[in-house]
């Protein structure tokens, strides 16, 4: 076992885009486990949008992450040492040691994988916390109904792309947004979505409007910004938007240009019975065994696919980070801290 743990720390709180020196890569002594606790080796790190946010001072739905501290995160881990009575060495683990190499636990939120169910990198993405937020907004938040036409944003991405899938499985039509048209060629050709749009498009109002011509009754919310002014005249009476996330406003130090569209907004909500809400997946985890059993099912059934971007070594998390509030990765991000034994 190395000597040294590596740690990516929060440096500084960011203005708007995170720079590079916004964090900092230290070296601390492997921490041993104490009575009731135990090591894991970090195997996998995820990479997620809601990173932005811990990264800002104030209250929030969850704590900030402290300057000088390492930068949350969920993880696929190993354990290589042990003092606990139902975590062994050997065991694979869900857990969250951060963006560093080595973390202890006294096993509070840890979950064993089970090997054979599927790769165990799934667990931080269809099958882990991605996964469970697309089952969540779209089933309970959204309340699918049938002959629900459903448009989702970041449609190739770890959340949007199970909540079309899951959509189209339960047959509806289904419109994605994404960004590169191989995102968007992805989208219908491996997700089986019925039509995608590029929020690159100097047309995208009226290329959702064609794609969509009886209107929006579920949009499920991952993005913000243009992408939802030009959804938002297309819903229809009584439509849901489930409000999972709003990448394109993380980095805001301002309010944007232009008009203010909050009053048009709200007498749509009123004349069209809109419902608008926001969710945050863990006031969900009583779903978390259907959502297991149904999306575990249709991955080995071969009706649900997904994809992963994974980026090797934990010196390049910061530059994956940027990639991903830029829009460049494809599919769930995760970095590759060390060695799966998985494969």
């Amino acid at each position: 076992m190395e000597k040294t743990n590596r740690q990516i720390v929060l440096n500084t709180r960011p203005h708007g885009f995170p720079a590079d020196t916004d964090f900092r890569m230290v070296e601390t002594p492997v921490p041993a486990p104490g009575d009731g606790e135990f090591l894991t080796r970090t195997i996998y790190l995820s990479l997620d949008p809601y990173m932005r946010g811990r990264m800002n001072a104030g209250t929030s739905y969850a704590v900030p992450v402290e300057l000088g501290a390492v930068m949350t995160a969920g993880t696929v881990g190993q354990v290589v040492a042990s003092k606990h009575d139902q975590f062994a060495e050997g065991d694979l683990v869900l857990c969250g040691n951060g963006w560093q190499e080595y973390g202890v636990s006294n096993g509070v939120g840890v979950r064993k994988l089970k090997l054979g169910v599927a790769p165990i990198s799934t667990a931080l993405g269809v099958l882990g916390m991605p996964g469970l937020t697309a089952y969540v907004g779209l089933l309970e938040i959204g309340a699918l109904k049938s002959d629900d036409v459903v448009v989702v944003s970041a449609a190739s991405g770890a959340v949007g792309g199970v909540v079309g899938q899951i959509a189209k499985i339960k047959g509806h039509r289904v419109v994605g947004v994404a960004g590169a048209q191989k995102k968007c060629d992805y989208v219908t050709g491996e997700l089986g979505f019925d039509a995608c749009v590029s929020h690159y498009s100097d047309t995208l109002e009226d290329d959702l409007k064609t794609a969509c011509p009886e209107g929006i009754d579920l949009y499920f919310e991952n993005v913000g910004g243009k992408v939802f002014e030009a959804v938002v005249p297309l819903l229809n009476e009584f439509a849901r938007v489930p409000v999972c996330g709003r990448i394109a406003n993380y980095n805001m130090t301002a309010a944007p240009d232009g008009p203010n569209l909050v009053p048009s907004l709200m007498q749509l909500v009123l004349t069209r019975r809109l419902t608008i809400r926001g969710f945050i997946v863990f006031d969900h985890a009583h779903l978390a065994p259907a959502f297991i059993k149904d999306v575990g099912g249709w991955i080995r059934s071969g009706e649900l696919k997904y994809r992963e971007d994974v980026v090797d070594g934990l010196e390049n998390a910061v530059s994956a980070f940027q990639g991903l509030l830029r829009g460049e990765n494809f599919g769930k991000l995760l970095v590759q801290v060390s060695d799966d034994p998985t494969r």
